[in-house]
C-alpha cells in the first residue's frame, strides 16, 4: 500500500470516527471516567446539598459540626489502546475483517480522548509486543496511531494477551484507562488481567464474526490456521468435528467474560456489521451511573 493510499484511508477513518466522537462519545466518555482520578484538596463546613457520603467524620467529631472532604478531579487522563494484530484478526465473512472494525473503534476512542484533552497511547501485540507508542496529546498523534493501525505488519501471527498486559504493567506506572481490542481467542490471561485490573481501569472489547462460532457442513476441505499458518484437511461432514470446534469457540467466549468479570474489568462484545456505536454508548452510560 503506497503512502497516498494510506493517507486516503486515514482520512476516511478520521472523518467517520471523528464525527462519532465529537457528537456522541466525548461527553459520555468524560462522564464515564471522571472521578477515577480524584485528589483530596481540603475540608470545609457542610453546606445544604452536599453529598453526605463526603462527610469527614473525624473532623466532624473534632469540631462537633459537619465537615466534608473536597476533591479535585484530575483533569488529565491517560488512555492506552491495546490492539491485537494476530492472524485471526484477518477473518471476516461480511463487509470487512475484524481488523477493520477494531481500527474504527480504536480511532473513535482516541478522538474521544483528545476531545477531553487526554493523552492516548497505542500498544500493538500478537504473542509479543509488536509496537508501543507512549501516550501523548493532540490530533497529529492520533492520526499517527490510526496510520499504524492501518498499515502495521506484525512479525508474528499468534496471540498472547498475558504478555501484552505484563508489558503494560511495566511501562505504565500511573493509573490509566486500558481498552483491549481483540477477538480474545486465547485462554491464558486471567491471572495477569487481575493484576492489571487492580491498577488500571480495564475494558475488553471483543470483536467477532457471526460465522466463526460454527463450521458449515461442506465436506472435506483444506483449512489454514490464521495464527499458526498450518494447513490441514478438515472433514466438516463430521458432526463430532463441528461440535468440537463450536465447543472450543464457546469456551473462549466464556473464559473472556468470566476472566474480565473476576478482574473487575468491563466487557463489550460487538459483531462485525452491527453498530459498535450503540454498544460503546450503552457501555459508557452504564459505567457513568455506577
Amino acid at each position: 500500500m503506497d503512502t497516498k493510499e494510506i493517507l486516503k484511508k486515514v482520512r476516511k477513518i478520521e472523518i467517520k470516527t471523528r464525527r462519532l466522537s465529537d457528537h456522541i462519545f466525548s461527553g459520555e466518555y468524560h462522564s464515564s471516567f471522571k472521578g477515577r482520578g480524584m485528589t483530596f484538596s481540603e475540608v470545609r463546613q457542610y453546606q445544604y446539598g452536599d453529598d453526605v457520603r463526603s462527610i469527614d467524620w473525624n473532623v466532624t467529631a473534632r469540631y462537633n459540626e459537619p465537615y466534608v472532604k473536597v476533591f479535585e478531579e484530575e483533569r488529565e487522563l491517560t488512555m492506552v489502546l491495546m490492539v491485537d494484530v494476530s492472524g485471526s484478526e484477518f477473518f471476516g465473512t461480511t463487509q470487512q475483517f475484524k481488523k477493520n472494525t477494531i481500527t474504527e473503534i480504536a480511532a473513535t476512542l482516541a478522538f474521544s480522548a483528545i476531545q477531553n484533552n487526554d493523552k492516548v497511547g497505542l500498544l500493538l501485540f500478537s504473542d509479543q509486543v509488536e509496537l508501543y507508542i507512549p501516550p501523548k496529546k493532540g490530533k497529529s498523534h492520533v492520526l499517527r496511531i490510526i496510520r499504524e493501525l492501518i498499515e502495521f505488519k506484525p512479525k508474528s501471527t499468534k496471540t498472547n494477551i498475558s504478555e501484552a498486559l505484563k508489558f503494560m504493567s511495566s511501562v505504565q506506572k500511573k493509573k490509566a484507562i486500558l481498552f483491549i481490542l481483540s477477538d480474545f481467542l486465547d485462554d491464558t490471561y486471567e491471572s495477569t488481567l487481575k493484576i492489571a485490573g487492580k491498577k488500571h481501569d480495564v475494558t475488553g472489547i471483543r470483536v467477532f464474526d457471526k460465522h466463526e462460532n460454527a463450521i458449515p457442513n461442506i465436506g472435506l476441505v483444506p483449512m489454514i490456521d490464521a495464527e499458526t499458518k498450518e494447513v490441514m484437511l478438515v472433514n466438516t461432514a463430521s458432526k463430532k468435528v463441528r461440535n468440537s470446534y463450536t465447543s472450543y469457540y464457546l469456551k473462549t467466549v466464556d473464559y473472556f467474560e468470566k476472566s474480565f468479570s473476576h478482574s473487575g474489568a468491563g466487557v463489550i462484545s460487538t459483531q462485525i456489521g452491527e453498530s459498535y456505536v450503540k454498544k460503546l454508548l450503552g457501555y459508557f452510560k452504564q459505567k457513568g451511573v455506577r
